[in-house]
């Protein structure tokens, strides 16, 4: 038998997308206005990113060890492998999990494997990531040699956004206090990435949002490789129209066709906020 491959809905990828590609996006929990939800679109992104603009705050809960063997479980006794790509393990404590239930789960289930990939990724970045993963499934790679892959590669998937306001990256952990004060003092536009260990890190400053924007494209020409012959992921926070105007600018500097926008989710927009821009693509390095 084959191998079935799993991500979190942290790759901010569309539960239709899964369907469409044959894989499985596994649902974190985010709580607002004192209700749980899954992170699987049963409320849009437009309607949470008007709850959280109307003053309303979420929180986030990791997946846990006992859910993972509650999901893995029949497709082991279904005679398949497993290889589940996980949110970056500097942001949160699935990974962890992953591992606690891949353990008990090969145990239970001795001749299949569970392989669980640290993506070190987020957002769409985690989603791009996915995205060769599955390429490489439909091409004929193996469970081991695809996860190999992932973790030879890995650090070539780049994430470059900018946020609106650090204060929903700090109130996560996601930064530290010092980092948003200066930030915010500054009135600047934060630019920043998600480094080779998965942390998100602040590496620039600009004045304003165009210039802000202009960042991400021209880390673009510092690091893509080839990038006419990419697939680039857009994701932003409820800020579509100018998510369409940087694919446009992407495809009118590097030649870029493939180019896609999807939306932020709840889970990560509860540590980023409304109005955060994303670019995803392949570079020398991070």
């Amino acid at each position: 038998m084959g191998y079935r491959v799993f991500t979190d809905s942290c790759s901010d990828l569309p539960q239709s997308y899964g369907k469409e590609r044959h894989f499985d996006i596994i649902p974190m929990i985010y709580r607002i206005d004192d209700t749980d939800y899954l992170d699987d679109g049963s409320m849009s992104s437009h309607e949470y990113y008007e709850k959280i603009r109307g003053g309303s705050w979420s929180t986030t809960a990791q997946i846990t060890s006992a859910r993972f063997e509650e999901i893995f479980a029949p497709v082991l006794e279904g005679g398949e492998d497993i290889l589940y790509i996980a949110f970056s393990s500097a942001l949160s404590g699935t990974y962890h999990s992953g591992m606690v239930a891949k353990e008990e789960l090969e145990a239970k289930f001795p001749g299949r494997k569970v392989l669980v990939a640290d993506s070190k990724c987020a957002s769409m970045g985690e989603g791009l990531l996915v995205e060769y993963v599955l390429n490489n499934r439909d091409a004929g790679m193996s469970l081991k040699e695809n996860f190999d892959w992932v973790e030879k590669n890995k650090g070539r998937f780049c994430h470059w956004f900018t946020v609106d306001d650090l204060n929903h990256l700090k109130r996560g952990g996601r930064i530290s206090a010092a980092t948003a004060l200066v930030g915010t003092m500054l009135s600047i536009k934060p630019v920043m990435h998600t480094d080779n260990e998965g942390r998100l890190t602040l590496v620039g400053k600009a004045r304003g949002r165009k210039a802000s924007l202009k960042a991400l494209l021209d880390a673009i020409e510092r690091l893509a490789i080839e990038p006419e012959k990419q697939t680039m992921f857009i994701c932003h926070a409820d800020c579509e129209e100018e998510a369409k105007q940087v694919a446009a600018e992407i495809q009118r500097r590097f030649g870029t066709t493939d180019i896609r926008i999807h939306y932020i989710g709840p889970v990560i927009g509860s540590h980023t906020g409304p109005n955060t821009m994303g670019l995803f693509f392949v570079g020398t390095e991070r």
